[in-house]
């Protein structure tokens, strides 16, 4: 029985590794060795030079890709062994992700690109539309909500992300630098309401990032390096 006061992790990594072939038969061993377990409510930060592997764990603790080796497990459930459409409804019925460009549609409002994703599950406009209207609410654009992405600014385009990858209800919500395309104004006022939508909703939540301010301000940092992930100090 599961713990209500510490509850255990929503997602786990056990003995991931990836490689890739290079040109002239030889392998690129990108990642050797990531263990991790995500918690309710956690905020953690991933870290690393660019080409050290984060958005190859990211896709990875996605189940976007699969690993050469090890698995990843979601709310108990282990997508080793599981079909392309189980892998799929998982992912669905568990998980949100957040780019650094927003993928909005275009042609959509935001209160459309929030309830798009609830109909791909099954609900019907009707019963999709009052989740969006909160989500987009509790984000600051309750007042914005027949906009299309082509008439709100950057940081409202990433707000609109943020509720659209919320829509579900995911139990983890993967991010890959979130703030990347905004001013640092901005990218403040974003972060800090993605922490209290995670907080909120008691979320598991991994951060890939370049910005150690943003970093510092989350529960745990962890980084890859030389192809292992190992917790980190940033201050």
């Amino acid at each position: 029985m599961s713990d209500p006061v510490n509850p255990g992790p929503v997602l786990e990594l056990k003995g991931i590794q990836q490689s890739f072939k290079e040109v002239g038969g030889g392998r690129l061993d990108v990642i050797k060795s990531a263990e991790l377990a995500l918690y309710p409510g956690e905020m953690v930060a991933l870290i690393g030079p660019s080409g050290a592997g984060k958005s190859t764990l990211l896709h990875i603790t996605g189940m976007l890709e699969k690993p050469l080796a090890g698995e990843v497990i979601v709310s108990g459930q282990s997508s080793r062994d599981m079909s392309d459409d189980r892998r799929t409804a998982l992912r669905r019925n568990t998980m949100g992700f957040v780019y650094q460009y927003h993928h909005l549609l275009p042609e959509f409002s935001a209160l459309e690109n929030v309830v798009v994703p609830q109909m791909i599950a099954g609900k019907s406009r009707k019963a999709a539309r009052p989740r969006a209207v909160e989500l987009l609410t509790r984000v600051g654009l309750g007042a914005r909500l027949e906009h299309r992405p082509g008439k709100l600014s950057g940081g409202e385009q990433q707000r609109v992300a943020i509720a659209r990858a919320l829509a579900n209800a995911p139990k983890v919500l993967l991010a890959d630098e979130p703030t990347g395309n905004l001013d640092l104004h901005t990218a403040d006022d974003v972060f800090a309401m993605l922490t209290e939508l995670v907080k909120g909703f008691g979320v598991a939540c991994l951060i890939a990032t370049h910005n150690l301010e943003i970093a510092r301000r989350m529960d745990r940092v962890v980084t890859i390096r030389e192809g292992v992930l190992e917790a980190v100090s940033v201050g």
